[in-house]
């Protein structure tokens, strides 16, 4: 049987990619093994394209093609980078656990204000003790693809979190990614697991410093939620104008469970958000709500399948694009309803407000039932900004792109306003408020 090598865009063998990384990649000789299958996995698969149905508005073989170096591990001088983008970014009260150019960053971090709380630790540290026989497993999920079979392969570093049964956090915990080379590549995979009854607020952040660009990063979160807890996720992607970010979750949720999750993306040339969140528990509640603001050739995908393994479960899902010069916005949204989850409830409404007449969106929302006591519906519109409505301000003396703003933030804010913490929700309208304020 022949085999064709594949290649990247510029003519290297993918496997080059592994073979350079590996020395660096930690893991006992088991987790080392696990690596090997699954980068075996991606360079069958390649790139995902257009002609993998999940993917075919995001072909990555066109808007990215190849993948990059993996980024060395950051100097003093990147870390002092990344410590003021930091000081810019973080949440005022929240608890910071920093990974710059996808490695762990303790001096940067508050894991000392997190003992009493949560328990702390990092993905290169497990992997590394080969007494755990079970460490290869943190590289494993339930779903995968080409990218996900990439992050397993190639992950340098993350966090993984344990928050007991009971526990209430004080503060917010934000996990802050922070890019500072430029031309190179982040692989962090981080895992988050809330007790049962335990309440809690996750803020992830992702950032360039100083004039990094054109870098990727790949990240993927499992999050495991237990029964009768109260999670807020909320996730802020505001990297470099000409980075790539793809993100894959893997959520569970537990019974009586409420899991409300917000995504905001306003940075990036290529990015593609993926959730795959199994409602596992009877009784819990599920909103996800998000927001793309893209601009010049930004391409920002949301993907999502929702599952709904058991019955009596809740879920709402709400997105908003707004689209400026020749970007494109997609959303792919999935309800999956199992043969025994009857009584589901699952609605899902997707809205793109277009800004010029280069501006595409796609959207994409599907139902797979297989039950027959559910209540479930799905819509999607796209348009303009409505003239009369323009019309109506500026008579009142509002220059034109402060109209349009104004009538953008109306335009997003069902979104935003799903954000139960007043300061967060302050913080984000903020990042929107900067994005229109770069457009005017």
């Amino acid at each position: 049987m022949n085999v064709a090598v594949a290649k990247t865009g510029s003519g290297r063998a993918v496997s080059d990619l592994f073979a350079s990384a590996e020395g660096r990649l930690p893991g006992s000789p088991d987790v080392i093994a696990a690596r090997r299958e699954a980068f075996e996995s991606y360079e069958r698969l390649g790139l995902p394209h257009r002609r993998i149905e999940e993917w075919k508005y995001t072909d990555l073989r066109a808007l990215v093609g190849e993948v990059l170096p993996l980024a060395a591990a950051p100097d003093a001088a990147a870390l002092k980078r990344a410590a003021d983008v930091v000081k810019a970014h973080a949440i005022e009260g929240a608890r910071k656990l920093v990974l710059v150019d996808g490695v762990f960053a303790a001096d940067l971090s508050d894991v000392k204000a997190l003992v009493s709380e949560a328990g702390v630790k990092t993905l290169r540290e497990i992997l590394d003790n080969g007494a755990n026989p079970v460490a290869g497993d943190l590289l494993r999920t339930t779903s995968t693809d080409a990218v996900i079979s990439l992050n397993a392969a190639m992950a340098t570093d993350g966090v993984v979190v344990t928050i007991a049964d009971g526990v209430q956090l004080a503060a917010p915990i934000q996990i802050i990614h922070v890019a500072t080379a430029a031309g190179a590549s982040a692989f962090t995979r981080s895992h988050l697991r809330i007790g049962k009854g335990a309440r809690a607020t996750i803020i992830e952040t992702f950032v360039a410093a100083g004039k990094a660009g054109g870098y990727q990063v790949n990240d993927a979160v499992i999050l495991w939620i237990g029964d009768d807890a109260d999670v807020a996720h909320i996730r802020l992607m505001d990297d470099a104008p000409d980075a790539v970010n793809i993100t894959s979750q893997f959520v569970t949720v537990g019974a009586n469970t409420k899991l409300n999750f917000f995504n905001m993306t306003s940075g990036a040339a290529v990015s593609r958000l993926q959730g795959f969140i199994t409602l596992a528990g009877e009784g819990s509640e599920l909103s996800i709500n998000g927001v793309n603001l893209l601009q010049k050739t930004e391409h920002g995908d949301t993907t999502l399948v929702v599952d709904h393994a058991v019955p009596n479960c809740v879920s709402r899902e709400i997105f908003r694009a707004v689209i400026d010069d020749r970007a494109h916005s997609v959303f792919q949204g999935r309800i999956i309803v199992r043969p025994d989850a009857q009584k589901t409830d699952g609605k899902m409404m997707t809205r793109a407000l277009l800004l010029s007449d280069e501006a595409e969106a796609d959207n994409k929302p599907e139902l797979e039932i297989f039950a027959d006591d559910v209540s479930c519906g799905h819509g999607a519109t796209a348009g303009a900004l409505d003239d009369s409505l323009l019309f109506y301000l500026k008579a009142r003396g509002l220059p034109e792109k402060q109209a349009q703003a104004l009538l953008i933030q109306a335009f997003v804010g069902e979104a935003i306003e799903q954000i139960a913490d007043d300061g967060l929700r302050e913080h984000v309208i903020g990042i929107a408020e900067r994005w229109l304020e770069r457009r005017s």
